[in-house]
């Protein structure tokens, strides 16, 4: 396991430990507080905005509202999340959208995209929890080859929660839509990327406290040691926990010290960039760039850091293989061409 950051910045031309990126072109802008990208088949996107807005951008720019959306309640950090088209969207037209429910917590609902429209929306997963703060939500979700659902939860700012059996507080479910759900893994802090890698492993990243953020291979049944073990700190300095390791409790593959605060996770496929393939690229909220892992996890090995990676909130591998990613603070959807 590394836990080294690598804080060299990249100049333009840009490149990323001597690999260079494509050109850069903004897609959309005049987002408010974007969350999560989705892909179409028809090559049109899918943005969140985390007041509770859906929008279709298409080709050129274009924004469409989407309207027939279920009740988010944005508070604190809670609101809109994650948007996630179906594996057989173009036959059966379903995305999941995942979002902060009125006195629930993280829910899931399934509902069919006609036209600028959601029609049968369907709940199909609400969090089991009392906790009430409006921290820690989590929200990713990810499908796998089968059509199973896994979605993200924090634990709420309720630390002890998250090793609570009877409670979602800082887990990872799976769901099987419109027949059930089951915890898959506990021990989570604020888990903010979920993907699958090109051999069906899937794997998470979370925000620790100061320090302590982390990289972690997702296996069912596994408790991932949040708040017995961590390798951050509380905001005071104070110990957390136990210490960083204990039997019984997973390590992760890698930690960042200090903290990042990871956002978006995508595991590059290679598709018209061979030297991306299984890299990871988990956006930073907080020092404005999108880190670049070995493919695993283990190490980062750079950085693309840019005047357009301000907050970065999402970060997608695209239909094509180029980089899309969200900036909060600029408010924009933009694209990483792969190098010609």
């Amino acid at each position: 396991m590394k836990h080294i950051f690598l804080a060299a910045l990249l100049s333009l031309p840009l490149s990323v430990h001597a690999q260079e990126i494509g050109k850069i072109t903004e897609i959309a802008s005049g987002l408010n507080g974007p969350w999560s990208i989705g892909f179409l088949p028809d090559g049109e996107v899918l943005v969140t905005e985390k007041r509770g807005k859906l929008w279709r951008i298409n080709r050129d720019g274009k924004r469409d509202e989407i309207t027939g959306l279920p009740a988010s309640e944005e508070k604190g950090q809670g609101g809109l999340f994650d948007v996630l088209p179906a594996r057989d969207f173009a036959v059966s037209g379903r995305i999941f959208l995942s979002y902060a429910k009125a006195g629930v917590g993280t829910a899931v609902s399934m509902a069919r995209l006609e036209g600028d429209r959601l029609v049968e929306v369907t709940e199909i997963f609400q969090m089991q929890t009392d906790s009430t703060g409006g921290r820690h939500f989590g929200g990713r979700l990810a499908e796998a080859a089968d059509g199973m659902l896994f979605l993200t939860m924090g634990d709420r700012g309720d630390r002890a929660s998250a090793q609570d059996p009877a409670r979602h507080n800082g887990t990872i479910v799976m769901i099987d839509p419109g027949r059930g759900t089951a915890v898959f893994t506990k021990g989570h802090r604020n888990p903010q990327g979920l993907a699958f890698d090109m051999g069906g492993q899937l794997w998470a990243h979370e925000h620790g406290a100061r320090g302590g953020d982390e990289i972690n291979r997702i296996e069912k049944g596994k408790n991932y040691g949040w708040p017995i073990i961590s390798y951050g700190t509380h905001y005071s300095g104070a110990k957390i926990g136990e210490g960083t390791a204990k039997d019984g409790f997973e390590q992760p593959v890698f930690y960042w010290d200090p903290s990042i605060a990871p956002s978006g996770l995508a595991i590059h496929s290679g598709k018209n960039w061979p030297a991306m393939a299984g890299r990871f690229l988990v956006g930073s909220l907080k020092f404005d760039h999108i880190a670049v892992m070995v493919a695993g996890g283990s190490e980062q090995v750079g950085e693309i850091k840019t005047r357009e990676t301000r907050r970065v909130r999402d970060v997608r591998e695209g239909p094509l293989g180029g980089i899309w990613f969200l900036s909060e603070e600029r408010g924009a959807l933009y694209r990483i061409a792969p190098p010609e």
